[in-house]
């Protein structure tokens, strides 16, 4: 492993640049030409947070790993999607990084957010240590189901996002419990009653003169992950037609995956190709200067990105959505309700309004399941592939 990791590390890739094609190219919910917009489509790929390998970091745990090389490509992707997150949540799908621009504040809070060290939200400190409650070592290659389990209970630290995160689990996402998990902390029936709040936050997306003053609650900023298998040793063509609309909604936070044992964060598709960022290079790891804002050059990919056969990809993914909004959650039903109407496109995971009775969610925090539920869901998780352990809450 470490020779493998050695070479792929040093290794001076060519990166090709995006093929001259009609086929329009997809990043995270835009869509662009490559011949009009290749200025344009290198800038948002550039704009998204890269965390790769790093090394020199504080020791984690105090006397554990001071790099992550060979075992943290899963991690690192995890914090990419998030990070995708929260770059939504504070700073807007239209926000762009320019080289040596002065950045905001919030830029630079959810920079901090990641950097390793322990005291960070999303730190490969913290998703190492608090992976070893869910019985994996430090070091231990994560599946992308363990990682968006762990990032969900690190998510209940950040009071500053205030983000709702649910995971979907037996492919099925349960509209309910996503309506009941973002308005659970706010138990106020009327925007009335409500106290006032900054105008970035909507009552549900309803406009207030619609009548439905009754209906209004906040909403919680919803990070939506859905862990999925799509296939057995390679991905079902099937699924294929499916798994590139999920590239073209504006809510789309991107796919984690990859090849066995090599984890990817993929942004979007041209053609039959994905497109994606890869953590496999080993950086220093970065200090705060005097203002507190990182050094950033090396958290952006300043290359054309990566690019591999949608055929080739590890059937193991986890799919990620932000809807800010409920109006953003209720768009994004109605889409997944008409993707289900798609020629050639088998869908990846079901979407109903109520729990089906047959099954318990582990997602849901208030719910024990009683024990043929669990025998159930050990029957239906018991593989080699970890992935897809159910973790306990």
């Amino acid at each position: 492993l470490f020779l493998a990791t050695l070479t792929y590390d040093t290794l001076r890739f060519e990166y090709e640049d995006f093929p001259e094609t009609k086929e329009p190219v997809w990043i995270l919910g835009r869509k662009y030409s490559v011949f009009t917009e290749k200025d344009e489509i290198l800038l948002d790929v550039t704009s998204r947070l890269w965390f790769t390998y790093r090394k020199n970091f504080p020791a984690i745990g105090g006397t554990g790993p001071t790099s992550d090389t060979g075992w943290g490509c899963m991690l690192r992707c995890g914090q990419m999607i998030f990070a995708q997150a929260l770059v939504c949540r504070h700073l807007g799908r239209e926000w762009r990084w320019i080289k040596g621009k002065r950045q905001t504040d919030n830029y630079c809070n959810v920079l901090n957010a990641f950097i390793d060290k322990k005291d960070s939200y999303y730190s490969i400190h913290q998703i190492a240590q608090m992976g070893v409650g869910e019985g994996k070592s430090i070091g231990q290659w994560y599946g992308p189901n363990t990682v968006a389990q762990v990032l969900k209970k690190l998510a209940a630290f950040d009071t500053w996002s205030s983000l709702a995160v649910h995971i979907a689990m037996d492919n099925t996402v349960v509209i309910e419990e996503i309506r009941r998990l973002c308005q659970s902390n706010f138990p106020c029936a009327g925007a009335a009653a409500c106290p006032s709040v900054e105008s970035d936050v909507l009552y549900n997306g309803y406009p207030e003169e619609a009548g439905v003053r009754d209906r209004l609650s906040l909403w919680k900023p919803l990070v939506l992950l859905i862990p999925l298998r799509l296939g057995l040793t390679e991905i079902n063509e099937a699924y294929i037609e499916t798994l590139k609309h999920c590239f073209m909604m504006p809510q789309s936070l991107g796919v984690i995956g990859g090849k066995p044992n090599s984890a990817h964060y993929f942004i979007g598709y041209v053609g039959e190709e994905l497109i994606y960022l890869d953590p496999h290079t080993t950086q220093p790891a970065v200090e705060p200067n005097d203002s507190g804002c990182l050094p950033d050059e090396s958290f952006h990919c300043q290359h054309p990105p990566c690019r591999m056969s949608i055929a080739e990809l590890d059937p193991s993914i986890a799919v990620g959505f932000f809807c800010n909004t409920e109006g953003d959650f209720n768009d994004w039903c109605q889409q997944i309700k008409k993707l289900s109407l798609v020629r050639g496109a088998l869908p990846m995971f079901e979407l109903v309004e109520h729990q089906p009775s047959h099954f318990s969610n582990p997602d849901v925090l208030n719910l024990t399941p009683d024990s043929s539920d669990a025998d159930r869901l050990e029957r239906f998780f018991d593989s080699e592939d970890e992935d897809f352990e159910i973790l306990s809450l």
